[in-house]
């Protein structure tokens, strides 16, 4: 890890104050170099600027350094993706949390995407709301990764010019997530209706370039990942939301290349970062014991054979014991879509069939029934990766789960928890059946840590390898792991009043044990 960088100062929420009380707004926007303001609106430039940083920073694309500390040194690892060699001392990977690395996401969403969110929300709203529609999808996918990870954030205040700028409890958050992408795609189904010619065509940086009815597609499944978010706690919202996204005449994702990936400009996955330069990340013991288990033809893409055990997969547990880093370090690290691909995906095709699967289950209206869903979920995670065994991996009705066998520090052997195979079974109990979509859902997923730390706080699934060294001091449960990250520093010392606002949403100690709203102690069914 780039320790340095983590040392600088931060750039802190009074920051965003300043941006949402500025009233000399042109000014401060002015072009160095003499433009005028006129100048700069040409093209809808003064528009489409803003739009790089955020596109940057949804998934804290840039620099790598930061992806690691916002994001895999965190969810990555909470979720069963990644585990680290040599992190044996109080840091999150033991659940003693870091703020000094939650930091980052927080800083990359709001002084990156939200900042910038504003500019352009300043300068289309009302006038070119086609611009207004897509910055809000973008941040909709921003902050309910946010939400998520803090329960209480900055959603409906942001800009404001209040001293304290006030917290709204993540079941208000989710409304207004709602609502923003009501907004979004009436707004750009208008303009599809009326033949409307692409504004985004420039600015887009995904393989969508810039088309008005991908879009649209994106954001109905997005509202479908969020309603399932809350299914336990406002089922009847969760339900109408969902049937919402497939009713909605453009309907979700349904092919490989309806995935929303981000390809421009992206010179490496950021990943490839903390692995490669670093060599601070691998592949995690929980996915060699389920897809090695399950001899998933997808490994090999994810994944490389072991350089210390030519042949083998090998992964590291995480939170276990590690002793020197170079005793896991030529572990498995990342294979064809981290080191070679360079995508950065946002939300794919095959996490929407088993969203829509897990809806089926429950009686929702979701197009198909769970079974045939279930299996193409798995049948659109095999194409995404132009991987091929896709039927015979479907029929697997034997495989499961493997022992973990650490061959170099055999304290970190661990009995395999996730004991379900492939194969649909229609007899089978609907726990049992939700296992399987949610773990099949985590593997086409990775590596978007935060959607897998997500579903497994919400669903239990899939089980995953307890942590060996817990030096959270009683405050996080090792057997249910992180429920979320505690406030950041910048926020205590610059907007105090605002977190004491986020406390008392909370309902709970300001701790990574903390449950949040949607993540209830209650049976899944």
């Amino acid at each position: 890890m780039k320790t340095n960088n983590i040392k600088k100062s931060l750039i802190c929420f009074g920051l965003l104050a300043l941006v949402g009380c500025t009233d000399n707004f042109d000014q401060v926007n002015s072009n160095p170099d003499g433009f005028t303001y006129e100048e700069t609106t040409q093209d809808f430039n003064h528009i489409n600027g803003p739009f790089k940083t955020m596109f940057d920073n949804v998934m804290v694309n840039v620099p790598g350094w930061k992806y690691q500390v916002a994001n895999d040194l965190s969810a990555n690892n909470w979720g069963g993706y990644t585990a680290a060699p040599g992190f044996d001392g109080a840091n999150n990977l033991s659940y003693a949390i870091s703020d000094n690395w939650n930091i980052w996401c927080w800083e990359a969403a709001y002084a990156q995407v939200m900042a910038n969110f504003y500019k352009v929300e300043r300068e289309s709203k009302g006038k070119y709301d086609e611009f207004y529609a897509l910055a809000l999808i973008i941040k909709v996918q921003t902050l309910h990764k946010m939400a998520d990870a803090w329960g209480p954030i900055v959603y409906s205040k942001f800009g404001t010019t209040d001293a304290t700028i006030a917290y709204d409890s993540q079941e208000e958050v989710y409304g207004f997530m709602f609502k923003d992408l009501d907004f979004a795609v009436e707004e750009l189904t208008k303009r599809i209706d009326a033949g409307e010619k692409s504004s985004f065509t420039n600015i887009d940086r995904s393989t969508y370039k810039g088309s008005y009815a991908r879009w649209v597609i994106y954001a109905n499944s997005l509202r479908l990942r969020l309603a399932m978010r809350i299914v336990k706690v406002s089922p009847a919202l969760a339900k109408a939301e969902a049937e919402k996204a497939m009713s909605q005449k453009f309907g979700v994702m349904k092919f490989a290349s309806d995935s929303f990936i981000v390809t421009k400009n992206v010179s490496q996955h950021p990943l490839n970062v903390a692995s490669g330069e670093y060599n601070d990340s691998r592949m995690s013991a929980d996915m060699e014991s389920i897809m090695g288990g399950y001899d998933d033809p997808r490994m090999k893409v994810y994944f490389k054979e072991s350089m210390q055990f030519p042949g083998q997969y090998k992964g590291i547990r995480t939170g276990g014991i590690m002793g020197d880093k170079t005793l896991h370090q030529e572990f498995s690290n990342f294979g064809k879509i981290i080191n070679e691909d360079k995508q950065v995906v946002w939300l794919n095709a095959a996490e929407i069939y088993f969203l829509r699967a897990e809806g089926a289950l429950r009686g929702w209206n979701m197009g198909g029934d769970a079974a045939t869903l279930y299996k193409a979920g798995i049948n659109a995670s095999f194409d995404q990766l132009s991987t091929g065994g896709a039927a015979d991996y479907i029929a697997n009705n034997v495989k499961m789960a493997k022992d973990y066998i650490d061959p170099v520090a055999s304290f970190n052997n661990g009995v395999a928890v996730n004991k379900v195979t492939v194969a649909w079974d229609e007899t089978a109990s609907n726990e049992v059946k939700l296992q399987k979509i949610i773990t099949q859902k985590w593997i086409a997923n990775f590596p978007d840590g935060y959607e897998a730390w997500s579903d497994h706080r919400r669903t239990g699934y899939p089980k995953l390898l307890p942590i060996l060294n817990n030096q959270s001091a009683g405050l996080i449960s090792t057997e249910l792991g992180v429920r979320r990250m505690p406030f950041v520093s910048t926020e205590k010392d610059g907007n105090p009043g605002g977190v004491a606002t986020g406390l008392a949403k909370l309902g709970g100690p300001d701790t990574g044990g903390t449950r949040t709203w949607w993540d209830v102690d209650a049976p899944n069914f």
